[in-house]
């Protein structure tokens, strides 16, 4: 395989493995003892930085330089 190819498959596998990580960790703080109110802040930060982690991946791996 060629390096492209590669940086593609690793960026996108590395991209969804801390997208689940993340959210599987503000799901556990939401059903925990915070509750949703207090697991709120953490989920509106997840929101707000996973299209960080997608738009570096395509920046990186995907865009014509």
């Amino acid at each position: 395989m060629n390096k492209t190819l590669d940086e593609k498959i690793s960026g996108l596998l590395g991209s969804f493995i801390v997208t689940i990580f993340v959210l599987g960790l503000a799901e556990s703080i939401s059903s925990g003892a915070a509750g949703f109110w207090g697991g709120l802040p953490f989920w509106v930060i997840c929101i707000s930085v996973l299209p960080l982690v997608y738009y570096d991946f395509w920046d990186s791996c995907i865009r014509k330089k």
